[in-house]
């Protein structure tokens, strides 16, 4: 049998409840039996700074580089802030980009979702982190899509769970795509 990829998971929302989170929960309960997921937390990331990537990399930046490391994959899920990506989450792309001799992102294959509680979605937040991720030479999913606006009313308040069927099709044609674009552009 042959072995599931290993999709390395990061989400843009520091906030534990956040509808990011949520939706990246439901893109991983969708993704089971085809992907074997690992979360890299990017909170405790230090602001990128080279005085202390000249130091040595702190635990949560070798940490963090380890999961990309062994990664076949890696699923952002992004949410809005001021029409842009989080800082954050540029942060831990600054240090995914930072370390040829050990981890590079060139050409590894990555997926971008998002949510937002608004009517816009996560467009213009997405197009910055695929904007990033071009000029490190990543290999990224252009199609399908998932920019799920008003993504609150499509949970079940007492789950957190999915309950809109179409968004539950959107999701699973994204896995099934981004599965096939791994095992076609995956290294």
């Amino acid at each position: 049998m042959e072995s599931l990829p290993v999709i390395v998971a990061m989400c843009g929302s520091l906030r534990k409840d956040s509808l990011n989170r949520k939706l990246m929960n439901e893109i991983v309960h969708q993704s089971e039996g085809k992907w074997r997921v690992k979360e890299a937390e990017i909170g405790e990331l230090p602001l990128f700074n080279e005085d202390i990537e000249q130091a040595g990399d702190p635990d949560p930046v070798k940490a963090f580089r380890k999961k990309l490391n062994e990664a076949d994959g890696v699923l952002i899920v992004t949410p809005e802030y001021n029409a842009g990506m989080p800082g954050g989450l540029k942060n831990a792309l600054d240090w995914a980009s930072r370390s040829p001799e050990e981890f590079s992102i060139r050409n590894l294959p990555v997926a971008i979702a998002g949510a937002s509680n608004g009517s816009v979605g996560t467009a213009l937040s997405q197009m910055q982190v695929r904007q990033t991720l071009t000029n490190m030479n990543a290999n990224i999913m252009t199609n399908p899509k998932i920019i799920a606006s008003r993504y609150q009313t499509k949970i079940d308040p007492e789950s957190g769970r999915l309950k809109d069927e179409g968004t539950v099709r959107q999701i699973d044609k994204f896995v099934e795509s981004f599965t096939k674009f791994v095992n076609v552009f995956g290294e």
